[in-house]
């Protein structure tokens, strides 16, 4: 009788953990569109161009995936150079936040142009 109390807690403490988890990574991949196209237009804009279409050298970034994004962002935070514009893209990423990385993200990820 006691191992079987013990096992059901032992699932239901696990269980509530994984959901718990679950959760929270979830809600730290979504981000606010509508901040992210407010973010964006301070300074992504000049390089990225309208709504991450890409100008020049500068990569199109709109349409990709939002794990894709938030993992780039935090790559150039950290410091590290992962492409010819990693430079510009590391001052660039810096000051972001965790916030404001998954609202850029979000609102890419919503342009899904060809």
């Amino acid at each position: 009788m006691i191992v079987r109390i013990l096992i059901f807690f032992g699932f239901a403490f696990a269980l509530s953990l994984f959901l718990t988890l679950n959760f929270f990574t979830v809600n730290a991949m979504t981000g606010n569109i509508e901040a992210g196209k407010i973010r964006y237009a301070k300074n992504c804009v000049n390089c990225h161009g309208p709504a991450g279409m890409g100008l020049a050298s500068y990569p199109k970034i709109s349409g990709l995936e939002i794990a894709y994004i938030i993992d780039r962002l935090e790559t150039y935070r950290a410091g590290i150079e992962i492409g010819p514009n990693s430079a510009l893209m590391i001052m660039m990423a810096q000051p972001l936040s965790d916030v404001e990385i998954a609202n850029l993200a979000a609102y890419l990820n919503a342009q899904n142009t060809k």
